[in-house]
């Protein structure tokens, strides 16, 4: 069973860039797929960012296309979400979940068993 940390998330001005960082441990880190999903006050989780196991392929949701990079180092066991280009829309808790023996074409809450606590993130216009 994986336990995810996440970190990195902060106050930034728009059109800023942040880098979030989600660090498992308890298992081998690279039988899980990993995504990024957000949660804004008031509204439902939705999913950001998806990568396979191997790291060769990503799934992005259109809103962050372009402008997010989801990446992992399997040696270190954590993945990163380099967002950049941000906007106050963007201003949401950040999760990191994970699925043993998954791949990057999941995008529901439902085909993740396991997350982290979420990291605040907050754009200002």
């Amino acid at each position: 069973q994986v336990q995810l940390v996440e970190s990195g998330g902060g106050l930034v001005q728009a059109g800023g860039s942040l880098r979030l960082s989600c660090a498992a441990s308890g298992s081998t880190f690279s039988t899980y797929a990993l995504a990024w999903f957000r949660q804004a006050t008031g509204k439902d989780r939705e999913f950001v960012a998806a990568i396979s196991r191997s790291g060769e392929t990503t799934n992005y949701a259109d809103s962050v296309k372009g402008r997010f990079t989801l990446s992992r180092v399997n040696a270190k066991s954590t993945g990163y979400l380099q967002m950049n280009s941000l906007k106050p829309e963007d201003t949401a808790v950040y999760y990191c979940a994970a699925r043993v023996w998954g791949s990057a074409s999941r995008v529901s809450e439902s085909d993740y068993a396991y997350w982290g606590q979420g990291t605040q993130v907050t754009v200002s216009s």
